[in-house]
């Protein structure tokens, strides 16, 4: 429990610190905030023809509402989060890459649904949109983090799991 307790601060930090560095940006914030984008255009285009991208942009052809992908809304907050978590747990690296892999995954699959209603909701009812948008959302979304963390947990072989998880 200390070495975790120390571990996870740490890593967490030092992942944040590389995510807001210029390089970071450029290489892999820009990068992964444009392929979420077109896949939460892509699903959209699936049921409603009226949706139109330009980049990071989505608009409806029918109301004119649009949506900007930024990087606050790419779900690389709670990416890192559960990564510094996955990382710090005494646990082995095959059971860290695939709890990893799974769960971001599962993030990114709740950000594209995020994306989408925060989408749909815009065009319904601002003031919903915003608190959505600024409050729930986000909380969810680093909840999802958490849920995915302590399921990850729960799977590993009892001879994998460290103190944290008996």
């Amino acid at each position: 429990m200390p070495r975790f307790l120390l571990l996870f601060p740490a890593i967490l930090l030092a992942l944040f610190a590389l995510e807001l560095t210029p390089p970071g940006q450029q290489w892999f914030v820009a990068p992964w905030t444009a392929l979420v984008a077109q896949v939460s255009i892509a699903a959209m285009k699936l049921f409603d023809p009226a949706v139109a991208a330009a980049g990071a942009m989505i608009t409806s052809t029918k109301t004119g509402f649009s949506v900007v992908i930024l990087a606050g809304c790419n779900g690389v907050e709670a990416m890192i989060v559960l990564v510094a978590a996955i990382l710090a747990y005494p646990a082995p690296w095959r059971y860290r890459l695939v709890g990893m892999a799974v769960g971001i995954a599962a993030i990114q699959a709740l950000n594209i649904v995020r994306i989408v209603s925060l989408f749909y909701l815009g065009q319904w009812n601002r003031e919903l949109f915003e608190w959505a948008h600024l409050y729930a959302w986000q909380a969810l979304i680093m909840l999802d983090a958490l849920i995915v963390f302590l399921l990850w947990l729960r799977t590993l072989p009892r001879e994998a799991r460290g103190p944290l998880a008996t």
